[in-house]
């Protein structure tokens, strides 16, 4: 039977998956996004030239390869349709390799509104949400009266839907927010208008997956985000609406988890976070502000600068033990070309105790100082190096204390943004 690999981010996210699942994408036949919204981005850098991707797999700048949203995503139909314009003037046709889910939630007007007002009045104490109605979406969905794909193609009971929704949000808009009620009549529209130009791309996703891995074929499941915001185990409440882990692309795809065989762990150099929330290594010198630069860490969607630390294995070994990790890759080891030494946090001080892996709850990351081992760095450029060997020196240690601390083996390591900036130790495929 042909091998199925998930990848998932081990971090905060940013860790550079969308151009690791570009590079893997040839040797499997199918790529399925199974979580998430349009509310990060993968960014892929192919001969030099830049895209970045929301919503559609990373898998699409590969001809005639088959690419899936499953019904762990929520879709906003708007920005889909926006994605599919950009990628279409590229010459990529969309409709011919995509498939959707009838079962995913949409992503409608009102939705944006209630994240927007929700976040203002927060004021210091926001979440640090993109402000693209991912939130309200999940919850519309948990909550049983979500409008899905499947409803856009039937009008009465889209109508239906949407009135009713619209009915709950502008109570909370008007009554605890003080903002105008939206029309429900004017977002049915709307809608309806989209609904022809999704239609031909709508599928039984679950079961086309079921049946190439039955037939032989190899699948490839992108997550968005990474561990550390994932609604159960990230740093809660600080944390996307959906769950980031691997086992979640189980059940976003709609296949179940014995057809899974290798989870591939995306890890940069470093450690970043995006928004609110604790983060242990995080760094406020010309050292953090360095590898910012360097890393050039800003958001592929939003813009928003990245917060930066220390690499830190305690955090990763509780990312390593919640996803299952077979394998490894790091990303952006060429950030840390020029530094003299090396800080690796192995641990923290909790309260007086010392600990080596990262405890559950807000308030008790934030208690954490972490404990690092210093290590000396390389002068050297690693960047575009393609095998091990010709590493630095200190880069190879550097790159085995992190296997030692971590308990995972490296598969893959990238020196660089572009598809054919990478090392590899072992292939997820094989």
């Amino acid at each position: 039977m042909a091998k199925n690999v998930v990848v998932v981010g081990t971090q905060w996210g940013d860790e550079g998956k969308g151009k690791i699942v570009d590079w893997l994408t040839e040797r499997a036949s199918g790529v399925v996004r199974y979580q998430g919204g349009h509310n990060a981005g993968h960014t892929l850098v192919v001969n030099g030239k830049k895209t970045i991707l929301r919503l559609i797999p990373s898998g699409i700048l590969h001809a005639g390869k088959r690419c899936f949203i499953g019904s762990g995503v929520v879709l906003s139909p708007e920005a889909l349709l926006s994605e599919m314009a950009e990628l279409q003037a590229a010459g990529i046709d969309v409709t011919k390799q995509l498939t959707i889910a009838p079962t995913c939630p949409l992503i409608l007007p009102y939705h944006i509104a209630l994240d927007h007002a929700r976040e203002n009045a927060k004021g210091d104490k926001k979440i640090g949400t993109t402000g693209r109605g991912i939130g309200p979406a999940y919850e519309d969905k948990i909550a049983r009266r979500a409008v899905r794909v499947m409803d856009l193609f039937q009008p009465e009971t889209l109508q239906q839907k949407i009135q009713e929704v619209v009915a709950i949000y502008n109570c909370q808009l008007t009554g605890l927010y003080g903002q105008e009620p939206l029309d429900a009549m004017e977002i049915y529209q709307q809608t309806l208008k989209l609904a022809e130009q999704i239609r031909p791309m709508v599928g039984d996703v679950s079961r086309e997956l079921n049946t190439m891995s039955e037939q032989g074929e190899s699948l490839l499941f992108e997550g968005a985000q990474g561990t550390f915001l994932d609604v159960d185990y990230g740093t809660y409440p600080y944390v996307t609406s959906s769950n980031c882990v691997a086992g979640a692309a189980a059940v976003g795809s709609g296949v179940g988890p014995t057809k899974v065989h290798y989870v591939l762990g995306i890890v940069k150099a470093y450690t970043t976070r995006v928004g609110s929330g604790p983060f242990p290594t995080e760094l406020f010198d010309n050292v953090g502000a360095g590898l910012a630069k360097r890393g050039n860490e800003f958001g592929a969607v939003t813009g928003r600068p990245r917060r930066c630390g220390w690499f830190d294995a305690a955090l990763m070994k509780r990312s390593i033990q919640v996803n299952g990790i077979t394998g490894l890759c790091v990303t952006k080891l060429d950030v840390m070309d020029g530094m003299d030494t090396i800080n690796i946090c192995v641990g923290y001080d909790y309260n007086g105790e010392k600990i080596d892996i990262l405890p559950f709850g807000t308030e008790a990351v934030a208690a954490c100082t972490p404990i690092y081992e210093t290590m000396p760095g390389w002068q050297e450029s690693t960047f575009g190096i393609k095998t091990y060997e010709e590493l630095p020196e200190n880069a190879k240690a550097y790159l085995k204390k992190i296997e030692e601390l971590c308990g995972a083996r490296i598969a893959m390591i990238s020196t660089g943004p572009d598809r054919e900036e990478t090392i590899l130790m072992e292939h997820p495929f094989e």
